[in-house]
Protein backbone atom coordinates (compact mmCIF):
# COMPACT_ATOMS: atom_id res chain seq x y z
CA UNK A 1 0.00 0.00 0.00
CA UNK A 2 1.21 3.52 -0.96
CA UNK A 3 0.67 6.09 1.73
CA UNK A 4 0.52 9.72 1.14
CA UNK A 5 0.63 12.70 3.32
CA UNK A 6 -2.00 15.53 3.77
CA UNK A 7 0.23 17.79 1.87
CA UNK A 8 1.29 15.48 -0.94
CA UNK A 9 -2.66 14.97 -1.86
CA UNK A 10 -3.40 18.79 -1.38
CA UNK A 11 -0.51 19.51 -4.07
CA UNK A 12 -1.51 16.17 -6.18
CA UNK A 13 -5.08 17.72 -6.23
CA UNK A 14 -3.67 21.14 -7.21
CA UNK A 15 -1.56 19.75 -10.19
CA UNK A 16 -4.80 17.59 -11.12
CA UNK A 17 -6.76 20.48 -11.34
CA UNK A 18 -4.17 22.76 -13.43
CA UNK A 19 -2.63 20.32 -15.58
CA UNK A 20 -5.07 17.73 -16.11
CA UNK A 21 -8.74 17.18 -15.88
CA UNK A 22 -10.67 16.93 -12.74
CA UNK A 23 -10.61 12.59 -12.75
CA UNK A 24 -7.69 11.96 -14.33
CA UNK A 25 -5.61 9.37 -12.58
CA UNK A 26 -2.44 9.89 -10.59
CA UNK A 27 0.05 7.33 -12.20
CA UNK A 28 2.99 6.36 -10.32
CA UNK A 29 5.69 4.18 -11.56
CA UNK A 30 9.52 3.72 -11.45
CA UNK A 31 11.95 4.55 -14.32
CA UNK A 32 15.48 4.04 -14.97
CA UNK A 33 17.04 7.55 -14.20
CA UNK A 34 18.84 9.41 -11.42
CA UNK A 35 22.28 9.50 -9.73
CA UNK A 36 21.60 6.05 -8.24
CA UNK A 37 20.00 4.81 -11.25
CA UNK A 38 15.94 4.63 -10.83
CA UNK A 39 13.56 7.28 -9.67
CA UNK A 40 10.00 7.99 -9.11
CA UNK A 41 7.20 9.28 -12.15
CA UNK A 42 4.48 10.75 -11.29
CA UNK A 43 2.43 11.46 -14.10
CA UNK A 44 -1.57 12.11 -14.71
CA UNK A 45 -3.89 10.15 -17.55
CA UNK A 46 -7.15 9.82 -18.54
CA UNK A 47 -7.54 6.10 -18.31
CA UNK A 48 -4.68 3.38 -17.30
CA UNK A 49 -4.48 0.39 -19.30
CA UNK A 50 -5.81 -2.38 -16.95
CA UNK A 51 -2.80 -4.58 -17.49
CA UNK A 52 -0.44 -2.22 -16.76
CA UNK A 53 -1.37 -0.50 -14.05
CA UNK A 54 -3.38 -1.68 -10.53
CA UNK A 55 -6.00 1.02 -9.20
CA UNK A 56 -6.55 2.42 -6.06
CA UNK A 57 -9.17 4.92 -4.63
CA UNK A 58 -8.28 7.70 -2.23
CA UNK A 59 -10.46 10.89 -1.33
CA UNK A 60 -8.44 13.20 -3.59
CA UNK A 61 -9.02 10.85 -6.84
CA UNK A 62 -8.01 7.53 -8.26
CA UNK A 63 -3.95 6.60 -8.54
CA UNK A 64 -2.78 4.25 -11.09
CA UNK A 65 0.21 2.05 -9.97
CA UNK A 66 2.94 0.50 -12.68
CA UNK A 67 2.16 -2.93 -12.48
CA UNK A 68 6.08 -3.79 -12.95
CA UNK A 69 6.58 -1.47 -10.37
CA UNK A 70 4.19 -2.62 -7.75
CA UNK A 71 6.64 -4.86 -5.67
CA UNK A 72 8.90 -2.16 -5.10
CA UNK A 73 6.48 0.56 -4.06
CA UNK A 74 5.06 -1.29 -2.03
CA UNK A 75 4.68 0.57 1.88
CA UNK A 76 6.51 3.77 -0.10
CA UNK A 77 5.01 7.38 1.74
CA UNK A 78 4.79 9.94 -0.69
CA UNK A 79 5.16 13.56 1.10
CA UNK A 80 4.96 17.39 -0.15
CA UNK A 81 6.96 20.31 1.06
CA UNK A 82 8.16 23.76 -0.18
CA UNK A 83 11.65 24.99 0.91
CA UNK A 84 13.77 27.62 -0.24
CA UNK A 85 14.49 25.74 -3.39
CA UNK A 86 10.49 25.59 -4.55
CA UNK A 87 7.89 22.63 -3.70
CA UNK A 88 9.13 19.09 -3.84
CA UNK A 89 7.32 15.58 -3.57
CA UNK A 90 9.55 13.73 -1.25
CA UNK A 91 9.46 9.75 -1.24
CA UNK A 92 10.27 7.58 1.32
CA UNK A 93 10.61 3.51 0.50
CA UNK A 94 11.60 1.28 3.15
CA UNK A 95 12.54 -1.03 0.39
CA UNK A 96 14.98 1.07 -0.49
CA UNK A 97 19.31 -0.04 -0.06
CA UNK A 98 20.61 3.90 -0.82
CA UNK A 99 18.55 7.17 -1.78
CA UNK A 100 20.72 10.32 -3.29
CA UNK A 101 20.61 13.39 -1.68
CA UNK A 102 17.93 15.11 -3.35
CA UNK A 103 15.80 11.68 -2.43
CA UNK A 104 14.45 11.56 -6.01
CA UNK A 105 16.74 8.37 -6.96
CA UNK A 106 17.15 5.35 -5.19
CA UNK A 107 18.87 1.96 -5.41
CA UNK A 108 17.41 -1.33 -4.32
Amino acid sequence: MIQFSPAALSEIDRLRHRQATPDAYLCIALQEKGCLGTSYRLTFMNEPIPQNFGVMSLEMGNVAIETASLERLQGLCVDYADDLMGGNFRFDNPQAVETCGCGISLRY
